[in-house]
């Protein structure tokens, strides 16, 4: 059972919530969820500084008791195991995530945590690596790949490859079925996905079956419209993510495509993909933009797109029930494509 307050709070009924929340925000004709609308407003009244006025460690630690708070309840699993991957300076750590059953003839999941190339790890993602390998029934391999300002742009990348390519190498050892392999990421995560489903194209190497990319920074080139609508107040706002964009690319071209997915000069035969946006998000009009790319060059595309949440929904099943019901759908759709 859950047992954080937070939770317990954002349960109660709706017109109480309402009370809390106050009148309904509305952009561009969609309504934002009343319990996302109240965690907003709690989350106003705390005396918190802003990550992107902080030093990236003590940013690194708020985050980190920001997803406490959320207090999501532990999911057992088979086993979760700290392994490494051999990268281009040094070891990467990564973590895997064997489902109850075991892992034989189980897809192979590789994922890469969010937070802006700055922020997050193994931990502060945990919840959704063993959601994801539970309800998928999947084998999952979580990336902690070095983070920026300390390994600016393109060491994240260079990370999530060699980290892939060690998970397809592993497969047979992990337990797990190399004929199906996703790549998967939520907001800086879904980039480095992207990416990774790009280069490996590319380069003509064994490329992942499926790529989830949730909520994606796909442009760090380009500020598009749902910067403006959405710069402030929704949690991932402009300065943010100039921040992290300043931070991740330093003296790099921002249009480089294994920064910026979008600017890749084809994406023709690249992974089919499953694609998650929220209307609330600054992110919104580029993982649009992204989709529209994909299907233009005739990559199969399923894009769920749900106008009511903001940035970060995929962590937040414990106190939004639609955000609840994204990350399922999600499920549903990979256990389809994976064939699960």
């Amino acid at each position: 059972m859950n047992l954080s307050p937070l939770a317990w709070a954002l349960a109660l009924p709706e017109p109480m919530l309402r009370r809390i929340a106050g009148p309904p925000v509305v952009r561009d004709g969609a309504t934002l969820d009343t319990q996302l609308q109240a965690l907003l407003w709690l989350a106003s009244k705390a005396p918190i500084t802003p990550p992107e006025s902080m030093p990236p460690q003590a940013a690194r630690k708020l985050m980190r008791s920001s997803v406490r708070m959320l207090g999501e309840a532990r999911i057992a699993l088979a086993s979760v195991v700290e392994r490494a991957a051999a990268g281009p300076a040094g070891d990467v750590p990564v973590r895997v995530y064997t489902p109850r059953g075991g892992a034989w003839s189980k897809p192979l999941i590789v994922f890469f945590h969010g937070g802006g190339w700055v922020l997050g790890d193994l931990d502060t993602h945990d919840g959704i690596a063993r959601r994801l390998a539970r309800d998928v029934d999947a084998v999952v391999v979580a990336v902690d790949y070095r983070l920026a300002p300390e390994h600016p742009f393109p060491a994240a990348i260079d990370d999530a490859l060699a980290a892939y390519r060690w998970a397809l190498a592993s497969a047979a050892a992990l337990g797990a079925d190399g004929s199906r392999v996703a790549v998967a990421g939520d907001s800086a995560g879904g980039n480095l996905a992207a990416v990774v489903a790009n280069e490996t194209h590319r380069l003509g190497e064994r490329a992942p079956d499926l790529q989830v990319l949730i909520y994606p920074v796909t442009d760090l080139a380009t500020e598009h419209g749902s910067y403006e609508t959405f710069a402030n107040g929704f949690q991932l706002d402009r300065a943010l993510m100039r921040w992290f964009i300043q931070h991740y690319v330093g003296g790099a071209d921002p249009a480089d495509p294994r920064a910026s997915p979008l600017h890749a000069p084809r994406l023709d035969g690249v992974a089919p993909a499953l694609v998650l946006t929220g209307g609330f998000d600054v992110l919104r009009d580029e993982g649009a933009a992204y989709v529209a790319r994909l299907q233009a060059a005739d990559v199969a595309v399923e894009h769920h797109h749900y106008a009511s949440l903001i940035h970060g929904f995929f962590s937040m099943g414990a106190v939004c029930r639609e955000a609840d019901r994204a990350f399922a759908r999600a499920v549903a759709a990979m256990r389809a494509r994976l064939g699960t």
